[in-house]
């Protein structure tokens, strides 16, 4: 389904989406049967929602996907709705995470988003499949010593 055009009575499109989650501390806990029932509630929740996951990787202290939504969806409600679906389950069948999670939410409060272009598209979906660490940092110009 990759880069296809969605068609809809009066509508083409194609709305492409590259989304960064985090565990709530980003706590190292999407491991072992974990990040199966995770993705599998993530592609439950597309298959009702008629969203498509085009890429997922889920590492221990983050996951990345590349979705496509329709027109009538904002990104904020489709995070919304995997990330609140998805807590609640989670919490529910793994109660050993209460040690590390407190209150009521898996995930933590923000996500990273961009939209993907035809351009862009092989880039961002190598790097999701491909990436093996945690997300890297901003590559900061050094600070003056003083000295000068």
């Amino acid at each position: 389904m990759s880069l296809k055009y969605w068609h809809g009575a009066h509508t083409k499109h194609r709305l492409l989406y590259h989304v960064v989650i985090l565990p709530k501390y980003r706590k190292r806990v999407l491991r072992g049967k974990l990040v199966y029932k995770l993705q599998g509630l993530f592609y439950e929740a597309c298959t009702v929602n008629w969203w498509w996951i085009e890429e997922i990787k889920v590492l221990e202290d983050h996951v990345h996907f590349m979705i496509q939504i329709q027109p009538t969806d904002c990104i904020a409600d489709v995070v919304n709705k995997l990330k609140g679906g998805s807590s609640r389950v989670l919490r529910k069948e793994f109660p050993e995470l209460e040690e590390f999670l407190w209150g009521d939410s898996f995930w933590s409060d923000g996500y990273f988003a961009e939209t993907v272009g035809a351009a862009s598209y092989a880039q961002v979906k190598t790097y999701i499949k491909e990436n093996k660490e945690s997300m890297p940092q901003e590559h900061q110009k050094p600070r003056p010593s003083g000295r000068e």
